[in-house]
């Protein structure tokens, strides 16, 4: 006598092998898998029958889930961009290439040899007297590749191209807040303080109101 024990995606077939061939004979699986026992005793096979029909259960709904986990991490994978996205430090780093590109592409900065030649200096050692008015807060540089660049905007047309008095002042100002490059991006930066104007422009013509500007952006970043 054949005993069925059916599930949702399998069935087990229980009994002699006349019984168990008459059973196959009206399945439509797949796929089979028998256990033959030579002798075995009818407790100890109903035994096994019943463990492995739980076994068989058990590991089939196991893998049926992860086969949808599979199948999650697949349709997951399609509806998230193939790669992730550019992280936080690399778009910083893009911003700052940008915005420095934009400094040295302006056309505004001079060598020290550059400096000297404009002020009539020592073509001796034409980078001493600029680094010595840097050192004095007189004027600031940028570094880029090794090598220092002085702003032309900082130096006065009508004192031989010395630094303008100014700039010592807007240098003191964003001591310990802004490095050379820092005042770089703010003095060619749209300023709201002096009316949307760049405080380079007006530095040799209203000096007073830049010093001004310079102070405000202090206070803005002290009160965060």
């Amino acid at each position: 006598m054949n005993v069925v024990e059916e599930h949702p995606a399998f069935s087990t077939l229980i009994g002699t092998p006349k019984e168990v061939q008459v059973g196959l004979s009206k399945s439509h699986a797949d796929r089979v898998l028998v256990l033959a026992f030579e002798q075995i005793k009818p407790t100890v096979f109903a035994a096994l029958a019943e463990n492995f029909t739980n076994v068989a259960s058990s590991m089939f709904e196991v893998m049926a889930q992860r086969h949808d986990r599979e199948s999650l991490e697949r349709l997951v994978e399609v509806l998230v961009p193939r790669t992730p996205p550019l992280p936080r430090l690399l778009k910083e780093a893009a911003m700052l290439v940008q915005a420095r590109n934009a400094v040295l592409e302006s056309g505004d900065w001079l060598t020290a040899a550059e400096v000297a030649q404009l002020a009539g200096l020592s073509t001796r050692n034409p980078s001493a007297q600029p680094n010595k008015w840097k050192k004095q807060g007189l004027i600031f540089a940028i570094s880029h590749n090794g090598a220092d660049y002085f702003p032309g905007y900082g130096l006065d047309r009508e004192a031989n191209f010395r630094p303008l008095k100014a700039m010592a002042k807007v240098i003191e100002a964003f001591a310990g807040h802004k490095d050379g490059w820092g005042m770089a991006y703010w003095f060619r930066s749209d300023n709201s303080f002096l009316g949307g104007k760049r405080p380079q422009d007006l530095l040799a013509t209203a000096p007073d109101r830049v010093i001004e500007a310079a102070l405000d952006e202090i206070q803005e970043i002290a009160h965060g």
